[in-house]
């Protein structure tokens, strides 16, 4: 039997099936929809437990044997069995189509997969299991859903966003915070719970509350650089360093999105509306109403330009070349943080002064500085 994953507390309200599946990619709510059943079945009295995970020589026997056996207590078993890989292989195939056959009521068997294709769902194996028990698929939360799930998740804590536009801008700042990240968006709201009483919270306290884990984070920088909030981007890069974060993978933040407003930018000038260009870029929540402000603030010249010294920083950063005081006037700086700090620039504050002076020695060893 197929069941959706918000019919599982009634479904376990009205009696324990003998065999369920559990299958799918979000982690989060797979855990949560495990934990359930478990809690289920240890209320039934089914109190041993037994976790059998697949891995390359698994013997197939030793599962059989649990689940067809009594506990040397006589409590009733439950058999958990992962599957990792979602692939039981042929000799796997053939034992869990016995497990499906065997009907013990004193064991109740738990399987876990990963997300599954269309043809492995119309496997003989998967089928046998499925027609046998409850198959339970988790999928996973789309991106216009998740604000309204953050929502009830706040409502089970007792807390609320406040009503109209106000509480529909909160909901939206968390899910795009989380990027679709169901554990991070799960943590952000327990978090909430615990510095916020019951009751209605506002877009200031959610906002304030996300906002200080995402400081440092390296796919944040695009929003202060988008919004010309040079101190901002100043404290993330000089956090980013401290943290002991790779410069490349900073260096490809930035670089991506120059790319996207070049593209933009050319897009506009070929007279494309850029509402729609904005989609074709995929630029969503925050970055979508800073996008436009940007491109006023930047040319296609700089952005050019820009991506050059991008080139060149790439290869300082991976240990290839590095530029020198006084080598050329298109050398990035010599240490690579002030380089990146100069090309988030070109989007931040184009007509501020680019490069900081070279510091001394041991400053350097401290930290980096940026202007104020």
């Amino acid at each position: 039997m197929q069941l959706r994953l918000d019919g599982l507390e009634a479904h376990l309200a009205r009696g324990l099936a003998g065999l369920y599946v559990v299958y799918g990619d979000e982690h989060l709510l797979a855990q949560e929809a495990c934990d359930r059943i478990r809690a289920a079945a240890r209320a039934a009295g089914f109190t041993d437990r037994s976790v059998f995970t697949v891995e390359r020589g698994f013997d197939w026997s030793s599962l059989l044997g649990a689940s067809q056996s009594m506990s040397l207590f006589g409590d009733r078993q439950l058999v958990e069995l992962r599957i990792p890989s979602g692939k039981p292989g042929k000799e796997g195939a053939d034992a869990l189509k016995a497990l499906a056959a065997a009907v013990n009521e004193d064991v109740l068997t738990l399987v876990t997969l990963p997300r599954l294709d269309a043809a492995t769902q119309k496997s003989a194996w998967f089928t046998a299991l499925a027609d046998a028990g409850v198959a339970l698929k988790i999928d996973p939360v789309e991106r216009a859903q998740l604000p309204n799930w953050v929502g009830q998740r706040l409502a089970a804590q007792g807390q609320r966003v406040a009503a109209g536009e106000d509480g529909r801008r909160a909901l939206a700042f968390i899910a795009e915070r989380v990027e679709g990240n169901l554990l991070a968006a799960h943590q952000e709201i327990q978090k909430l719970g615990l510095l916020y009483p019951a009751g209605s919270l506002s877009f200031e306290q959610i906002h304030d509350a996300v906002l200080n884990v995402a400081r440092y984070d390296v796919f944040k920088l695009n929003e202060a650089m988008l919004a010309g909030d040079v101190g901002r981007l100043a404290r993330m890069l000089d956090g980013l360093r401290g943290e002991g974060e790779a410069a490349v993978l900073v260096l490809w933040a930035v670089v991506e999105e120059l790319r996207t407003l070049l593209r933009i930018k050319r897009g506009v000038a070929a007279g494309k509306p850029l509402a729609m260009l904005v989609r074709e870029n995929r630029v969503w929540g925050p970055r979508e109403r800073l996008i436009g402000p940007a491109l006023s603030r930047v040319t296609e010249a700089a952005l050019e330009k820009a991506l050059t010294l991008a080139a060149r920083l790439d290869r300082q950063v991976k240990g290839l070349s590095g530029g020198t005081p006084g080598n050329h006037r298109n050398d990035p700086p010599p240490d690579p943080w002030d380089g990146l700090f100069e090309l988030a620039m070109t989007v931040a504050s184009p007509k501020a002064a680019p490069v900081p002076p070279p510091r001394p020695r041991a400053e350097a060893a401290g930290g980096a500085r940026r202007p104020a």
